[in-house]
């Protein structure tokens, strides 16, 4: 299955083959027609109407309108808008996904919605969104399945119909590991970064598992490496977290499982050391105490971290 852009003549039309084609993709689904009332009449739609219907549809933000072929036929149609007129809607949007009723259940509106994704998720959209109209039970059982969850209801913009708007996260799963060195005053050591999509933040040592690795061995394996130490291994598990962020140009969402260890105060060192933290883009270290992390100036990593040190150092002092 192929997911193009809709072909235009010079005088930006519809060639009229594949309008002929489009219209009886259209006319197929004479359910969800009626249901729309996009149409004067379900039962008898006309070249013209489509081509208006899809000149609409191509005026939209960032609109474009995707054709899918399989097999030497059009299976489908999808209309995506690379984003929306409410400017406090950061995501992308579906406008429509019809895939021709003589095709149903053999996986194609499926494969057309991750294509879609596949795209927005590539041009570095972290979600995208749609709305399904009230009364269409078939719609939105059919993009609950795909994962996408219902954020909300409104009326649509063009013809004030009641919808639910439904919401899915593009983003890459992503595991990792950290570990807490907390020194014998209580400072722990934190990095400095400055991420494309969250900005200036610091973050225990620590970063992303590779294949087949266990949190507790991720997180030993980025201490040494980001700090030369080898004599320190992760303690008890000290909290689990998730997040968003930008990872290497790629938008994920991070779950990380985050240790903690008594250790020495000393500086990161060791041969390498330098290039590794440039390959990570960290920009610094340093100790910082208990009172510090309380009145943090810029945002440290996990969230509350001094109340998490805090509640350990309890807990060994009750053991």
């Amino acid at each position: 299955m192929r997911l193009d852009p809709l072909p235009l003549t010079p005088d930006h039309d519809i060639p009229a083959p594949l309008l002929a084609e489009l219209t009886a993709l259209y006319a197929s689904d004479r359910e969800f027609q009626a249901l729309s009332g996009d149409f004067p009449d379900p039962e008898d739609i006309r070249p013209e109407q489509v081509a208006k219907a899809l000149a609409d549809e191509l005026a939209g933000p960032g609109a474009e309108v995707l054709l899918a072929r399989g097999g030497g036929r059009l299976l489908g149609v999808v209309v995506t808008l690379a984003r929306h007129s409410d400017p406090d809607d950061p995501d992308p949007w579906i406008g429509l996904l019809m895939v021709d009723t003589a095709v149903r259940r053999q996986g194609y509106g499926r494969r057309i919605a991750e294509a879609v994704e596949a795209r927005f998720r590539a041009a570095g959209r972290g979600a995208v969104r749609l709305a399904v109209l009230d009364g269409n039970p078939k719609g939105l059982a059919f993009w609950t399945a795909l994962g996408y969850e219902v954020i909300g209801h409104r009326p649509d913009l063009r013809l004030g119909r009641p919808c639910a708007v439904l919401r899915k996260s593009l983003r890459t799963p992503r595991r990792a590991a950290r570990v807490a060195v907390v020194d014998p005053a209580g400072a722990v050591l934190l990095f400095r970064y400055d991420n494309v999509e969250v900005g200036v933040h610091w973050a225990l040592p620590g970063g992303g598992l590779e294949e087949g690795e266990s949190p507790r061995e991720g997180a030993l394996r980025e201490l040494t490496e980001e700090t030369g130490w080898t004599d320190l291994v992760p303690g008890e598990l000290l909290h689990t977290w998730e997040h968003d962020f930008t990872h290497s140009g790629v938008p994920v969402h991070q779950h990380e499982h985050i240790y903690v260890t008594p250790g020495p105060r000393r500086e990161p060192a060791g041969p390498g050391l330098a290039a590794a933290h440039a390959t990570d883009g960290i920009l610094t270290w340093r100790w910082w105490s208990r009172e510090e992390l309380a009145e943090e100036a810029e945002p440290v990593w996990p969230e509350g971290l001094a109340g998490l040190l805090d509640a350990w150092e309890a807990s060994r002092r009750s053991r």
